[in-house]
């Protein structure tokens, strides 16, 4: 063996170990701009088609048809979302500070749906001790109380780092229109530099690209259709903070199975409760018929194939990932999920192709 060949093998490895170091340094500076970014890429793979579409009726006008892509991103989501965002938060803020002064008290609430009970089933509760619902009236006024309080605080926290969200969403819109318009290019350069077969590469590309939409589409999307249905149906019904509920409840259909069913059961239960029949009615009609079909309904359209994630795990990626990384888990978590079991399951297809 000539030096040449005993020197190569160091020499590759000392190439790859300068690449990790390179790629982990990269890692750490824009570490800071992860979410901005990570939205941004978000935003190119699901605006892709509106921008071939400008991109046919404007040939060879490249930054043109981004540029109009970006605009249509501005009026048609981030623009709503600024101004249903500022109306959530100044309800969340005004309930802290009537939870604050005391002219909300769940307690209370409490109380009156204890009253409202048949005599039968109140006595059951006092029989097995539950007569005694002081500490869960306050562990329930707690518990609504630190809610919203997060919810305000998050806001503070927004408002405190004014320069910081502002130069986020920055990054994001300009990451994002170079993303628009050159990213074909860079997801090819990206799979051709893979240490991966090709074949392999372009399946858990595909996988990537079909969970991003999917989970998109077929949760955020119908979330919000979900939400905005239940702040209809409460803004109906007389309920206060419609737009607060209906976010809460376009959060909660993330949940597989229960999902919005979480907001307006109670919501329901208190209203028939308290007297108000025809409008704890309207919920629970709403609630079954409408909101609850929206889902079962829309998902296929918009979705239009499996993701072939469990729901259980779904469920618990999208909480890890919300717990991790906040509203980005919302696409993160169930991402990770379903490149493990590509993975893995490409994995076992070249085992079994191996044995035979």
């Amino acid at each position: 063996m000539t030096k040449k060949e005993q020197a190569a093998p160091i020499e590759q490895g000392g190439f790859l170990l300068f690449l990790a170091l390179v790629t982990i340094a990269l890692v750490v500076v824009v570490l800071p701009f992860t979410q901005p970014l990570l939205w941004a890429a978000l935003a190119a793979i699901m605006f892709q088609p509106l921008f071939r579409w400008f991109l046919a009726r404007m040939p060879g006008k490249d930054s043109g048809a981004a540029l109009a892509t970006l605009g249509v991103i501005t009026v048609a989501v981030i623009l709503p979302a600024f101004l249903i965002g500022s109306a959530v938060v100044n309800e969340a803020a005004g309930l802290v500070v009537a939870f604050q002064e005391g002219r909300i008290n769940v307690a209370d609430w409490f109380d009156q749906i204890i009253a409202a009970l048949p005599d039968n089933i109140r006595s059951s509760l006092d029989a097995s001790g539950w007569s005694d619902l002081e500490k869960l009236q306050q562990r329930a006024q707690e518990f609504a109380q630190a809610s919203l309080g997060l919810i305000a605080a998050q806001a503070l926290a927004i408002g405190g780092s004014v320069f910081g969200f502002v130069l986020s969403f920055g990054i994001a819109l300009y990451a994002s229109f170079f993303l628009l318009r050159d990213g074909r290019g860079i997801g090819e350069a990206m799979l051709s530099a893979l240490p991966f077969e090709r074949a392999v590469a372009d399946r858990l590309a595909e996988r990537f690209l079909g969970i991003v939409r999917a989970t998109i589409k077929g949760s955020v999307v119908v979330g919000l259709v979900q939400g905005a249905l239940g702040a209809i149906t409460f803004w109906i019904a007389g309920v206060p903070s419609v737009l607060l509920l209906g976010v809460i409840m376009a959060i909660a259909s993330l949940l597989p199975a229960i999902g919005p069913a979480i907001v307006w059961v109670p919501a329901a239960i208190y209203l028939l409760a308290t007297g108000a029949i025809w409008q704890g009615l309207v919920v629970i009609v709403s609630g079954v018929a409408v909101i609850g079909m929206a889902d079962n309904v829309l998902r296929p359209i918009l979705v239009g194939r499996d993701t072939g994630i469990p729901d259980w795990l779904i469920l618990v990626t999208t909480l890890g990932g919300i717990a991790l990384m906040g509203l980005s888990g919302i696409v993160v978590g169930p991402l990770v999920a379903g490149l493990f079991l590509a993975g893995w399951g490409i994995l076992r297809e070249q085992r079994e192709v191996t044995a035979s």
